[in-house]
């Protein structure tokens, strides 16, 4: 069985940091591009940030400069460190694992709030 599992959100004030973890299970985890999404109330799922299977990266605008991706295959694991958070930042995090299929984790909440 596949299973995506994110965790490390949370309630966060503006400027702060958190770290997203995604830890994969039930796939070749190594072979997979990973992204990371979120979507916000009333809003589009829209992809924050990327990683392939060989470890190149993409950022959306909105958080260039502000947060990194990694990942550790030998964890079975992508990080999204995210610093300087904005308000605009709040929304549920999602990851999401491509490899022909496709698989997404439950979500992980994030607010960014003072």
């Amino acid at each position: 069985q596949v299973q995506l599992v994110e965790s490390g959100g949370g309630l966060v004030q503006p400027g702060g940091s958190l770290r997203l973890s995604c830890v994969a299970s039930g796939i070749t985890f190594r072979r997979y591009d990973v992204g990371w999404y979120r979507q916000a109330p009333g809003k589009q799922r829209e992809l924050v940030a990327s990683i392939g299977s060989g470890g190149g990266t993409t950022f959306a605008d909105s958080v260039k400069g502000r947060f990194t991706i990694s990942r550790d295959n030998a964890k079975n694991t992508v990080y999204l460190q995210m610093n300087s958070l904005k308000p605009e930042d709040t929304a549920v995090y999602y990851c999401k694992a491509v490899w022909g299929a496709v698989y997404w984790g439950q979500g992980t909440q994030v607010t960014v709030s003072s």
